[in-house]
């Protein structure tokens, strides 16, 4: 009996330590929350002691208090330009996602048509966006719009390609027992292809989040050098021709948080729409 016992209290310990939360939260995720930001306030602590005992100019390196204190100060024409960064980037990821997802689901149709087009897809990938960015902001006159199609251009591929995979990785009994069961190809693509996919398109939608604020802010950088104001690269530009380091660092710590906060955004989308039946999301729930 005291055997039967002891098996039972060592089977039930391991789940009472898996539902053991702190302030709603389990020792692993707070973990996961407090390890990197106790690296980063050492390493900001660290950055200012270095300027403040070299005793470095601001022009040359700003510590992070005189960063902070330039984003505060230069806030109001800072998030003029973070509100455009953050139209173009997320237009362009909305039109990378549509028309990846769109296209991908006609490769998956048509085995021709696949062999046919992704080859140009491959091409668009592979073109640095920096070297064609000139040619479509003089091709297009506004200059928003040649922004969004630089930013799709280095957002598109990741999500064609991703799922486009995915629709191919369907379960080859599954899809013969549908095939069996006299389904359309329009049932076979809804009930099977897409739950497949499903995985694979938030992953690539995750790593083109951040792929999309690139291209815009290179695409802002060529624009900023024509004299065309636009974003946060503009912003950059512009604080280095004037020599305000500071403004400069508080631009790019702009930047660094927006491609933060896409990431953690793109994830928890991922996570509420996987989390009750895909594996790789519920297995955060053991």
């Amino acid at each position: 009996m005291n055997v039967s016992l002891s098996a039972n209290e060592a089977a039930e310990a391991p789940v009472e330590h898996r539902a053991r939360r702190y302030a709603g939260l389990t020792a692993e995720t707070w973990f996961r929350i407090l390890a990197p930001s106790l690296i980063g306030v050492l390493a900001l602590a660290g950055w200012e002691a270095v300027v403040r005992i070299n005793e470095i100019p601001p022009y040359l390196l700003p510590g992070p208090l005189e960063v902070g204190r330039a984003l505060i100060r230069e806030w109001p024409s800072l998030s003029v330009s973070l509100l455009v960064t953050l139209q173009i980037t997320f237009a362009a990821l909305f039109v990378a996602a549509a028309l990846g997802l769109l296209l991908s689901v006609l490769f998956a149709q048509s085995r021709i048509i696949e062999m046919s087009l992704f080859p140009y897809a491959v091409i668009l990938q592979v073109t640095p966006v920096v070297a064609i960015a000139p040619l479509i902001i003089i091709w297009v006159d506004d200059i928003r719009l040649a922004l969004l199609i630089c930013a799709w251009i280095v957002a598109f591929f990741p999500i064609l390609s991703n799922t486009t995979l995915g629709l191919n990785s369907a379960d080859q009994n599954l899809t013969d027992l549908f095939r069996l069961y006299r389904a359309s190809r329009w049932q076979v693509l809804r009930d099977l292809r897409l739950p497949t996919a499903m995985p694979y398109f938030l992953a690539g939608l995750r790593i083109s989040g951040g792929l999309a604020l690139i291209g815009a802010i290179v695409a802002e950088f060529v624009a900023g050098t024509g004299g065309r104001a636009s974003g946060l690269a503009y912003r950059i530009l512009e604080a280095g021709y004037q020599l305000q380091i500071p403004k400069m660092f508080a631009a790019l710590v702009l930047v660094s948080l927006t491609g933060i906060a896409i990431f953690l955004a793109m994830s928890l989308i991922s996570h509420l729409a996987l989390r009750h039946w895909h594996e790789s999301a519920m297995k955060d729930r053991r």
